[in-house]
């Protein structure tokens, strides 16, 4: 009898990512596809890839978004002209089957929960640390998706109601500072100040352009301006962590996304800024703060086991 094959797919806002798992949840084969404009081309996309990643058993979507429970996708401020998407059922039938889907971080909590970092944990919140920033939370032993399906928009926490415009329609969302954007933004700010020029050189010399990418690229060549904008982006991903702690009190941070990849340049900074802005820090258990194992593959794998965490 041939093992059973499941299917997971992560919509990005850039790229769609696919993978099988075989029943031990290893990841047996991976594909990526560009992510299209509109619901429509969407849809085709995620068609091609499951029949090119062929003969799968189950199968499972995370996007990004406020996620119904009937995998409705109402709202992704980083697709173009997502609105009321009918994942699920557009995509069932297509494909003659059942999908379940879910958001992208939730799947990403699953995953590591099952499979990597969170193994053995029963309360923890997975912040994943992308384009912008999504969230999943496991609270006793159960994962947790609200009344609606929208648990996990943690990203969208207003940290300055002045702060810069998000993609959502208002401003100041944690993620326009804690993300991988938000350290770009952070960067072009410090380089138009004239504060980096070693960042700036990386960048070609036009401190308009300057990545969040070349800031890292100087932060390990030991460039101290480069470094003061890395802790500042600490200050910034703690102090959400630090309201997330306040409302959810967990066990454990699990930190994944592109810039889980760089762990080592964060999390002495994001540590030690956690320390300095939680409510009585010397009175109360801190949660563990810990890098995500399954990187960008973590909500593609959560895709493939939907179909059996509850």
């Amino acid at each position: 009898m041939t093992p059973p094959r499941r299917l997971g797919i992560d919509v990005g806002g850039t790229k769609c990512l696919g993978v099988i798992l075989d029943p031990s949840g290893a990841v047996i084969e991976e594909q990526r596809r560009p992510t299209p404009n509109g619901p429509d081309a969407i849809i085709d996309t995620l068609v091609e890839l499951a029949a090119a990643m062929g003969p799968w058993d189950s199968i499972g979507v995370g996007v990004p978004g406020l996620v119904t429970r009937g995998g409705v996708l109402r709202a992704a401020p980083n697709l173009v002209d997502i609105n009321n998407f009918q994942v699920g059922a557009l995509l069932s039938g297509r494909l003659a089957t059942t999908v379940h889907v879910d958001n992208d971080g939730t799947c990403a909590a699953a995953a590591e929960w099952k499979t990597g970092a969170a193994r053995g944990l029963d309360d923890f919140v997975m912040v994943t640390l992308g384009t912008g920033i999504g969230g999943g939370v496991i609270a006793g032993g159960t994962l947790i998706r609200g009344a609606n399906g929208f648990t996990g928009e943690i990203g969208h926490m207003v940290v300055d109601p002045d702060g810069p415009p998000c993609p959502c329609g208002r401003r100041g969302c944690w993620e326009r500072y804690a993300s991988g954007s938000g350290l770009g933004r952070l960067a072009r700010e410090a380089a138009v100040a004239k504060r980096l020029s070693r960042v700036v050189a990386l960048a070609g010399g036009d401190a308009e352009r300057v990545r969040g990418e070349d800031v890292q690229a100087a932060a390990r060549e030991g460039d101290a301006d480069a470094l003061q904008v890395i802790d500042l982006f600490g200050r910034w991903v703690a102090l959400g962590l630090v309201n997330l702690t306040n409302v959810l009190d967990p066990e454990a941070f699990i930190l994944g996304g592109g810039l889980a990849a760089s762990a080592d340049l964060y999390l002495a900074p994001i540590q030690r800024w956690f320390t300095h802005l939680l409510y009585a820090p010397d009175l109360r258990p801190h949660p563990t703060l810990a890098f995500a194992q399954l990187g960008e593959r973590a909500g593609a794998v959560g895709a493939a086991l939907l179909a059996e965490v509850h």
